[in-house]
């Protein structure tokens, strides 16, 4: 429920996409103008299970991404009359929004200051700790433990692994971004991790 608006079991029946657009944009006017819970309810049954969708996505936690699809659709509707059919779609908008909640809650988790397992920043880091005779990193280290031990890593390992970890990035898209082969992105991401890893058992 989010404003007193229950999400409907039925799906909006299938229409093609520039009416559904049209759709969704006159229920947003409304939302805008009359502050319709009705068509309210419209947007959110249409872009909640599609949101939920992108933000398990890239959250990777049931808890996280509701957090997330709750406030993009509390965003849609206190800024509904910032929304102009003319300069975009409704999903190209709503979605814009849920990016945005999405980076801002990325940066918080990131600047946190109590203690995280290490395991929660990094989580490729448990990929290297199958073998049992492995020190274990479930001890706690502070997020400026961290911080100091990743600003020592080499710059091109840096900038892979915040662009994967912190931007939610996939591999192939910072081989795009950065104009290099795939397989670097992996190699560079798996080195600096281990190194990481390393600082970690170090500061045990």
């Amino acid at each position: 429920m989010l404003v007193g608006i229950t999400l409907e079991s039925k799906q909006i029946s299938a229409v093609k996409p520039i009416e559904c657009a049209d759709e969704m944009s006159d229920y947003l006017c409304l939302v805008a103008t009359q502050r319709c819970r009705h068509s309210f309810a419209k947007v959110f049954s249409y872009f909640a299970p599609r949101l939920r969708s992108y933000a398990l996505k890239q959250m990777g936690n049931e808890a996280l991404a509701m957090e997330m699809v709750q406030d993009t659709m509390s965003n849609v509707w206190q800024k509904s009359h910032l929304f102009n059919a003319e300069k975009g779609s409704p999903s190209t908008w709503i979605f814009t929004i849920a990016r945005n909640i999405r980076f801002d809650m990325l940066r918080k988790q990131r600047n946190r200051k109590e203690d995280l397992c290490s395991d929660d920043l990094w989580p490729i880091l448990c990929e290297q700790t199958a073998d049992v005779n492995e020190v274990s990193l479930d001890h706690q280290v502070s997020m400026d433990e961290i911080e100091t031990m990743f600003q020592s890593l080499p710059e091109k390992q840096k900038l892979v692994i915040e662009a994967i970890y912190i931007d939610g990035k996939s591999q192939q898209e910072v081989a795009d971004e950065l104009s290099i082969p795939l397989g670097t992105v992996k190699s560079r991401a798996r080195l600096g991790l281990q190194r990481l890893k390393e600082m970690v058992k170090d500061d045990d």
